[in-house]
C-alpha cells in the first residue's frame, strides 16, 4: 500500500466508475483494476462492491476512505514544506471558474480539497473565459477552467471534455426533444456574448440566424429569466442539469453540432508546485465524475456517487475564498 494506490483507490470511490477514475488519474482501465485486485489481496478485505451501474465503497472501504483522505492531506502538506514553499500564502491556488461551471463544479472541487488538502487555500474567482485568460496573463490566476480556448504560446491548455450546446426553454412551450434549425430561428433567446459568439459561429455556414432578445453577461440572470416561462436560450446543456424534470426542456439543435470544449488552463512560465498539480489533480477528477453521471450531457444526471455515501469528516486546514465578477478594469470579451 502506497500513496500512489490510495491515490487511485480515492479517486475510484469519488467517482464511483473504474472508467471515469482512470481518465481521472491517467491511468488504463485494466492496471487500475489490477491495483485495486492487490490492495484488495494485501489488506485481506473487500472495498468495493461492483454492480452495474459503477462500484460502491463496502463498508472496509469507507474506512479505508476516511484514512486514505487523512494521509493523502498529510502528504501533500509535507511535500508542500519540502518543496521550500510557506504554510499559507504559497499553498494558495487562485482558480479560475466561468459562470456557466461555478454552481456545477465547485461544490464537488471545493468538498475534494477540504477532505484531502489540508492547508491548501483554494482561492475561486468566476468571470468569463476572455477575463480568465487575463487574469492568467497578469499572474492574477494560477488556473482556469476555461472554454473553447484558443491557441496561447503563454498557456498551456489541458482538455476536459467536449459539451453540447441545447435550445433550453421552459417546459410550458413544449418543445420536442430535437429542433431543426427552421424551428430554431423564430424562437425568441436570451444569451450571453461569449455563447452567442460560439452558437453564430458554428451556424455562420449554414446560413443559419438566431432571434437574440437581449444579450444578458450573467448566466444567474438568464437562467432565472427562462424559469420564469416567457424566454429560451441556447446554452450548454449542464446549466440547467440540476433542475427536477418537468422544468425545462433541452432539445438538441438537428443538423449542426454546437459544442464547447472545456480546457484547464495554466501558465506556462509557472513551475508546477505540489499545490497546483493536486488541485489540477482534484478537478480533473470531479470533471470526470460529473461526465460518467451524466451532467455534460443530453441523458437525466444519474444518482450520487459513491462518494456522497461514503464521505469521512472535512479536513482541517483548508479554506475557500469565493470572488464574483472578478477584474473590474478587464471588460475584454470575445
Amino acid at each position: 500500500m502506497n500513496l500512489r494506490t490510495l491515490r487511485y483507490f480515492v479517486a475510484i470511490a469519488d467517482a464511483g466508475s473504474l472508467t471515469a477514475a482512470a481518465a481521472s488519474v491517467s491511468i488504463a482501465q485494466p492496471a487500475l483494476t489490477r491495483q485495486m485486485h492487490d490492495l484488495e489481496a494485501e489488506l485481506g478485505v473487500k472495498l468495493f462492491q461492483r454492480g452495474a451501474r459503477g462500484v460502491r465503497l463496502t463498508p472496509d472501504g469507507a474506512t479505508l476512505y476516511e484514512s486514505a483522505g487523512r494521509m493523502l492531506a498529510e502528504a501533500a502538506r509535507v511535500r508542500l514544506l519540502l518543496g521550500g514553499e510557506g504554510a499559507d500564502q504559497s499553498a494558495t491556488v487562485v482558480l479560475g471558474v466561468t459562470p456557466t461551471l461555478t454552481r456545477v463544479l465547485l461544490p464537488g472541487v471545493f468538498e475534494r480539497c477540504h477532505r484531502h488538502l489540508a492547508g491548501v487555500r483554494l482561492v475561486v474567482r468566476e468571470a468569463f473565459t476572455p477575463q480568465l485568460v487575463e487574469g492568467l496573463e497578469r499572474g492574477l490566476v494560477d488556473m482556469a477552467v476555461v472554454t473553447n480556448p484558443a491557441p496561447h504560446r503563454a498557456l498551456a491548455l489541458q482538455p476536459l471534455l467536449v459539451e453540447p450546446f441545447a435550445l433550453i426553454a421552459p417546459a410550458s412551450r413544449g418543445l420536442p426533444a430535437s429542433v431543426s434549425l427552421a424551428e430554431l430561428a423564430p424562437v425568441p433567446l436570451l444569451m450571453t456574448g461569449l455563447h452567442r459568439g460560439i452558437v453564430e459561429r458554428a451556424l455562420a455556414p449554414l446560413g443559419a440566424r438566431l432571434r437574440i432578445e437581449a444579450e444578458i453577461d450573467s448566466v444567474d440572470a438568464i437562467r432565472e429569466l427562462v424559469l420564469q416561462g416567457r424566454w429560451a436560450t441556447v446554452m450548454p446543456v449542464s446549466v440547467f442539469k440540476d433542475l427536477p424534470a418537468g422544468r425545462v426542456t433541452l432539445s438538441q439543435i438537428a443538423g449542426t453540432q454546437i459544442n464547447r470544449i472545456l480546457a484547464l488552463a495554466t501558465r506556462m512560465e509557472r513551475a508546477r508546485g505540489p499545490a497546483l498539480g493536486v488541485v489540477n489533480d482534484v478537478v480533473r477528477a470531479e470533471a470526470a465524475k460529473l461526465a460518467e453521471q451524466g451532467m455534460f450531457g443530453f441523458q437525466r444526471t444519474g444518482t450520487a456517487a459513491a462518494d456522497d455515501s461514503a464521505s469521512p469528516p472535512h479536513a482541517e486546514g483548508s479554506s475557500l475564498v469565493m470572488h464574483n465578477d472578478i477584474f473590474n478594469d478587464a471588460r475584454r470579451r470575445s
